[in-house]
């Protein structure tokens, strides 16, 4: 009996260890997949506060909220499954549906550039007048939503791809990707509460706060405007850079070299000239030059859809933050 009993307890114990080793390979790939996801994490922090600017103060954070809960929906309910599904049945698909993203990520950087460089506002804008308060903040949740779907999909779709490289176990990439669904929609969501109510926080520190709070507060009025000017600038390199790099590294996987080949061969060059600072600088030159790649294609999507297609005319249904 003694030694039937300490036979169990080692095969617990090497149970134990195998689910140890197992939860650790969750934790590495849903690190990995979170790091590469990063800019288009940076784009869905930056574009989300435009969300519930102009709104009553009031209603910033239950609407917040209720897009917090429309993208975990969006990752675990809708998108978990079928990238899941999508990765046993036609793992190569993953490459077109990762290009498709990055596309639509170029198309929205370049939409920006252009719309600040001149070209007219696409879809309502909060410069137009609000007739129904409630209704207007309904469809502003659900352009949320909409929005989020797509940059949940771009994130789930980049996880899923680098957690293949780490494991093919199902159960470990199902837990990597609800890991990471999770995380950064509550890194997203609770930055974006923080943000938009700095405003209120500074207001109350100048109203009721001593001597110091009340320079504190100062300081986070007059630092919100130009926040939120600061996030939608990120938000915009991000998602040209981001959807920029993402299609140079597809058309690499489906044996379109040229592109790809060109920017590593400029960042190589960064590289062996600037000593010290190769890593950095060589970095950047890749990073620049797929942001410029993806708004020369952006740019192209915008005229075909705006002025070939006539997709998007100033009126159309919900809102958009500009």
């Amino acid at each position: 009996m003694p030694g039937g009993l300490m036979a169990l307890l080692d095969d617990v114990a090497v149970i134990a260890r195998a689910a140890a080793a197992s939860i650790d390979d969750v934790s590495v790939a849903a690190s990995k997949a979170g790091t590469k996801a990063a800019g288009v994490v940076i784009d869905d922090a930056a574009v989300t506060p435009g969300y519930v600017t102009g709104l009553s103060p009031a209603r910033e954070l239950p609407i917040i909220w209720s897009i917090t809960k429309g993208s975990l929906k969006n990752k675990l309910i809708l998108l978990l499954p079928g990238a899941l599904l999508l990765s046993w049945l036609l793992p190569q698909a993953i490459t077109y549906i990762l290009i498709m993203g990055g596309s639509y990520l170029c198309y929205e950087g370049a939409e920006k550039v252009m719309e600040k460089l001149g070209e007219p506002k696409h879809g309502k804008t909060l410069e137009d007048p609000i007739e129904d308060v409630e209704e207007f903040e309904k469809k502003r949740i659900n352009g949320a939503i909409r929005t989020d779907l797509i940059l949940s999909a771009e994130i789930m779709a980049i996880s899923l791809n680098e957690i293949a490289k780490i494991s093919d176990e199902f159960w470990i990439r199902a837990a990597a990707l609800a890991a990471v669904g999770i995380a950064i929609t509550l890194v997203v969501y609770g930055a974006v509460a923080l943000i938009v109510k700095m405003d209120d926080v500074g207001l109350h520190l100048k109203e009721e706060g001593g001597e110091a709070g009340q320079k504190i507060g100062e300081f986070l009025l007059l630092a919100m405007p130009r926040l939120l000017v600061a996030l939608s600038f990120i938000g915009t390199i991000a998602m040209l850079w981001v959807g920029g790099g993402i299609i140079l590294h597809g058309l690499h996987e489906i044996g379109i070299h040229a592109p790809s080949d060109l920017a590593h061969s400029v960042q190589h060059a960064v590289e062996e000239t600037t000593g010290a600072l190769s890593g950095v600088l060589g970095w950047t030159t890749y990073a620049g030059l797929s942001a410029i790649f993806g708004l020369v294609l952006g740019a192209i999507i915008v005229f075909v859809l705006h002025h070939v297609l006539k997709f998007g005319a100033h009126g159309d249904d919900g809102a958009q933050a500009h």
